[in-house]
């Protein structure tokens, strides 16, 4: 299939003709023009489509037809006109998330070719939380070099939240990460890979590490490091009110481990980290465990995409080495 996109095209009936009657977005797909996706976009970063026309080289006027015949063919206003701009309405904001998707995918088409031209094999963007990032990715990516060295990988390291609006934007083609209550899941697909289970961790040779009994109550005056997150940071102040005790104020929270590890190493502070990644800095001399076993956890990790998303070649390559080394060491 993909080295039928190397053969000369056949010439094609018009969008008009082959295009059923009865298919309800008929009349949209045959009108929709890319000027119309940029237009939206820009009118929403801009606030205003006499900045738009100007940052797309168009009219005034001709910025206001596109976006008149746009909204006469949805049948509903897409913008909200204000004194001082313009704010897009519910359908807008529909509109203006699907145009990014659009606009991604179309600029990712441009590379993929660009690179076919060159002899590589493709490209491919991934996002990955912490816990994957530290063991899962560097084995995928040695396994993917090793048999095909000229596919480009791109690694976008954040927190689910990130990953999966970027994802949702067409920025990622896919994400190993998690999917909360908050997020609509009819648009994607899960995977399952892991759970995290949380823990402690401390530059070596902390005063905690003498302590026999490590209990939660002795953590409370503590200074914490906590990574990046809303739904780690809720639990994390109801492992202490579970206890009957006031969460910690004294804390820090970064997504960067390389900031965590400094931090760490530079003072008597602790960390929450997923045992996964702590194993692994431990082996590398830079923490210390705590001897405390938190009653802390985070819901599992998985493999996300687009539902009815077409993966490229090289995103393809990617799924498949997720999914193979995944197996092979959880």
């Amino acid at each position: 299939m993909f080295l039928d996109m190397l053969r000369p095209s056949q010439p094609k009936l018009s969008l008009a003709i082959y295009m059923p009657q009865h298919d309800a977005h008929w009349f949209i797909r045959a009108r929709l023009k890319p000027r119309q996706l940029l237009l939206l976009v820009s009118i929403e970063e801009l606030g205003n489509i006499h900045k738009a026309a100007d940052a797309l080289g168009m009219t005034q006027p001709a910025a206001s037809k596109l976006l008149k015949e746009l909204e006469d063919a949805l049948g509903v206003q897409l913008f909200n006109r204000l004194a001082r701009g313009m704010r897009a309405t519910a359908y807008g904001e529909i509109m203006i998330r699907h145009a990014r998707m659009t606009l991604s995918t179309l600029g990712i088409a441009y590379e993929e070719i660009n690179a076919l031209k060159t002899g590589l094999v493709g490209q491919v963007a991934v996002g990955i939380i912490m816990p994957p990032g530290a063991m899962l990715m560097p084995l995928v990516i040695a396994e993917l070099k090793q048999h095909y060295p000229l596919l480009q990988i791109r690694v976008e390291l954040d927190s689910s939240d990130v990953l999966v609006a970027r994802l949702l934007e067409g920025k990622l083609d896919m994400a190993v990460a998690r999917l909360f209550e908050h997020h609509d899941k009819s648009v994607f697909n899960f995977q399952r890979l892991g759970e995290e289970s949380m823990c402690l961790i401390s530059r070596q040779g902390h005063p905690l590490m003498r302590k026999r009994k490590l209990a939660i109550a002795d953590l409370v005056n503590a200074s914490w490091i906590l990574p990046t997150g809303k739904v780690l940071r809720h639990r994390f102040e109801m492992m202490f009110r579970d206890q009957g005790l006031a969460p910690p104020g004294n804390l820090v929270e970064t997504p960067a481990v390389l900031i965590m590890t400094s931090l760490l190493q530079q003072s008597d502070m602790i960390a929450v980290l997923s045992r996964e990644a702590a194993r692994h800095y431990r082996e590398h001399g830079m923490v210390s465990l705590l001897p405390i076993e938190l009653p802390l956890k985070m819901d599992a990790y998985g493999i996300i995409t687009r539902h009815g998303q077409l993966l490229s070649p090289g995103a393809q390559l990617m799924l498949e080495a997720i999914r193979a080394t995944a197996a092979r060491i959880y």
